[in-house]
């Protein structure tokens, strides 16, 4: 039987990257947020009675951390109705893969989380995200859901591509250092996410990040000495470590949240590479074609 398979939020940086390496043997349908609606459930069963997918991928979700904490209802409609929605419209053969984050911890571990450790969120964007993993697995207990953190690519809204563009107009930045986590390269989660759909047998919670840990102050040199390197940027900045006091937010987000792997490494047999090695290759994404 050929794979039928329906992307949403396919214009993301996750989704975008999900859809350009599709196996050529498939039949793909992907729809971004702007032509179909998660939050509605009628949708989703006009579209899966219409396709009849085999495997339904989740990328899309409400991300914008901070103004969450002041549209709570619509982070809600998304992230957790969303994914409820999708488990109440597909049938039952009908396989669900979906991208959730490390949001959902309270930081307070100084250990990487395991997919089984406690979830206690600090945000309503977690809460969301947390909701949205509880109603799934209630409705639909043999989905996957990959949780991830720290999420980048060449294209989009990121931390990446903001520290770039604001390395290049300014001459110095104070940046977070007390917070600790993973930068983790949306191409490796793309390529992690079909290795999912090749395997049928996997349900569950999985953790996937790139390797390693950092601090987004670390993050930020990183990026600032890499693109040097490389000639993305032409003039250095100077770069100074903040605490969490010092930069507030709306949203309050966990100290920690190294993800542990090993479940998923074993699952897959993929362990990736370092966040350092994958920047690199993203960076480089970023020059210009010669």
């Amino acid at each position: 039987m050929q794979e039928r398979i329906v992307i949403l939020g396919a214009l993301g940086q996750l989704g975008s990257l999900i859809k350009n390496i599709a196996p050529a043997n498939i039949e793909l349908h992907a729809f971004d947020v702007s032509e179909f609606d998660i939050s509605n459930l009628a949708q989703h069963q006009s579209l899966y009675q219409e396709l009849a997918p085999t495997t339904i991928i989740n990328t899309a979700g409400y991300t914008q951390v901070d103004k969450a904490e002041s549209e709570q209802e619509d982070a809600f409609a998304v992230n957790a109705e969303g994914p409820a929605n999708i488990a109440k419209a597909c049938s039952e053969s009908c396989r669900i893969i979906h991208i959730s984050t490390d949001f959902i911890f309270d930081g307070e571990k100084q250990a990487p989380y395991m997919p089984s450790d406690l979830a206690s969120p600090l945000s309503v964007y977690g809460a969301s995200k947390l909701a949205g993993e509880e109603k799934l697995q209630t409705i639909r207990p043999d989905s996957s859901i990959i949780r991830t953190a720290w999420l980048y690519s060449a294209q989009g809204k990121n931390f990446m591509n903001m520290m770039l563009n604001l390395m290049a107009e300014l001459e110095e930045l104070a940046i977070v250092n007390d917070q600790i986590g993973t930068p983790t390269s949306a191409h490796t989660l793309a390529e992690v996410v079909w290795r999912f759909v090749a395997n049928r047998e996997l349900k569950g919670i999985y953790h996937w990040t790139d390797q390693g840990a950092a601090s987004w102050y670390d993050f930020a040199v990183e990026i600032k000495q890499q693109a040097l390197a490389i000639g993305l940027l032409e003039k250095d900045i100077s770069l100074r470590a903040i605490s969490t006091q010092e930069y507030p937010t709306p949203a309050q987000r966990p100290k920690y949240s190294v993800l542990d792997k090993s479940d998923t490494y074993k699952a897959i047999q993929f362990q990736g590479k370092s966040w350092q090695e994958e920047l690199n290759t993203v960076l480089r994404e970023r020059l210009p074609i010669e």
